[in-house]
């Protein structure tokens, strides 16, 4: 699953610096665009970068993002829906762990790829604490080998939590990881997919790994998937994690399970999906029900990854997330042998671009095939969508998601389209007037006493018509049949 941001859920700088910076914590300190200046010019060369290419590649971005997978798709875990575990099939005689020469490699070649003060290292499965703690500890060492001066790197994984003790905690904490830690609500709801190698549920687990993660003050999200279980339940998934976990940062990811012409599910094909897959009609009612309770009480102190791209997009800032972004190739996949593949999602033969032990991280990256990987999202787009009043918002979603057609036939319609739709057509007024008070250089929280203004008056006005008075809604319906039933 997808884990991309140090900045917790607020995947821009721009929006992680406005919303936190009326707490006055540390979080309201993480950079903010006019501190971003470039170390290493876009012209450099094997001079200034050594090691590096013999020239820097025409087309090679400022950043960019790795997730890497030092133990591959091996997992303790046997969650039904995993696409990755699958992903074992692509290296049959693989002990599946990273050797130290590649991770020095790979660690060196990531730093001197980024033309920015920022360096992200993130490491996923699988699951990557298989690898054990001196893995980790040799990584460290490594980027302080090769890190360049005034350069911050920001350490992130993503995690089931069932190895987790006080000696990893008290590592995160050291090195101020941040750590994406998987848990899909309530315990009927998590175990319902997410257990182990012997079909035994892991709740109690995880709920460990998270309190462990508390007590040591590490950094964590909630990362949940939105799943054949869980989706017709938003608030009892939002107030668990809110209220029983106590996370304040929380990130949904619908389950899209597409299944080939041979009955297999975890590749890209296929148009249809299976009985764990969430609907596009349950996302959107998932989103929207959780959206007009945070929208009421919880903007602020709680950051949800989807509302703040969202918001990111009505501001007019480009989308953190890449699923929003109208072009992707920037968020690529390491598997534990140096193959680098151009997305999570599309761990597949026919995008490998190459290994690092073969060709620099930065070639790869910047290589055509990976450039025309990244248009391909905006160039494939359907009439439909390039016509949609939310595109601005959306972009089609990840393209591996695009597996039904538009309502007039053409193909690579998203399979969650209507849901995105409702979702970002409720948020349209709520997202506008936090983007206006941004403008006014007030904090988006004030719009819940908006929204509450609001509701008063139009109670008032419930309180006052009368049964064959218009409603006060706006509907055109008489007050008996509308709100007043």
């Amino acid at each position: 699953m997808c884990f991309r941001s140090k900045a917790r859920t607020l995947e821009t700088e721009v929006l992680c610096f406005l919303f936190v910076a009326e707490e006055g914590s540390q979080r309201a300190n993480y950079m903010q665009p006019s501190k971003i200046i470039p170390l290493i010019p876009a012209n450099a060369t094997p001079a200034t970068m050594p090691g590096a290419p013999a020239a820097w590649p025409r087309n090679a971005p400022t950043s960019f993002h790795v997730l890497g997978k030092p133990s591959g798709a091996t997992c303790n875990l046997d969650c039904t829906y995993c696409f990755f575990l699958s992903k074992e099939k692509l290296y049959p005689d693989s002990r599946f762990r990273m050797t130290d020469d590649l991770l020095e490699a790979y660690i060196h070649q990531m730093i001197e790829s980024q033309r920015g003060p920022e360096v992200t290292i993130a490491w996923q499965g699988g699951e990557p604490t298989l690898m054990g703690l001196d893995f980790y500890k040799r990584s460290i060492e490594y980027e302080k080998k090769y890190a360049r001066p005034g350069t911050t790197i920001q350490h992130t994984m993503q995690t089931n939590g069932i190895l987790l003790n006080d000696a990893w905690c008290e590592f995160f904490r050291e090195h101020d990881f941040l750590i994406g830690l998987s848990l899909d609500g309530p315990q009927t709801m998590h175990d319902t997919y997410r257990v182990d190698k012997g079909g035994a549920p892991t709740f109690h687990k995880v709920m460990r790994a998270a309190r462990l993660l508390q007590e040591h003050r590490v950094e964590f999200n909630v990362l949940t998937t939105v799943n054949a279980a869980n989706a017709d339940h938003p608030l009892e998934v939002y107030r668990f994690l809110r209220d029983d976990v106590g996370t304040q940062f929380m990130q949904f990811i619908p389950i899209v399970e597409r299944i080939n012409e041979n009955g297999e599910i975890g590749f890209q094909d296929g148009n249809q999906v299976s009985e764990r897959s969430v609907t596009a009609e349950q996302w959107g009612t998932f989103l929207i029900a959780i959206f007009n309770e945070w929208i009421r009480r919880d903007v602020g102190t709680v950051f949800v990854q989807m509302f703040d791209a969202a918001l990111a997009s009505w501001v007019g800032v480009p989308p953190a997330l890449c699923i929003f972004s109208e072009t992707c190739g920037n968020a690529l996949a390491l598997e534990h042998n140096g193959d680098l593949y151009s997305c999570d999602h599309f761990v597949e033969p026919k995008y490998l671009l190459g290994n690092i032990k073969q060709k620099h991280m930065i070639e790869l990256v910047a290589s055509d095939r990976q450039r025309q990987f990244g248009l391909h999202k905006r160039d494939s787009l359907p009439k439909y969508c390039r016509e949609c009043e939310v595109r601005f918002a959306c972009h089609g979603e990840c393209p591996k998601n695009r597996f039904i057609e538009t309502p007039d036939g053409e193909p690579g319609l998203n399979y969650l389209c209507a849901g995105y739709k409702a979702f970002f057509k409720h948020i349209d007024r709520p997202m506008r007037l936090m983007t206006e008070l941004l403008r006014r250089d007030r904090a988006p929280a004030e719009v819940m006493l908006i929204l509450a203004a609001e509701e008063a008056q139009v109670q008032k006005a419930f309180a006052r018509a009368g049964r064959n008075d218009p409603c006060p809604c706006g509907s055109g319906r008489k007050f008996k049949h509308c709100h007043g039933r």
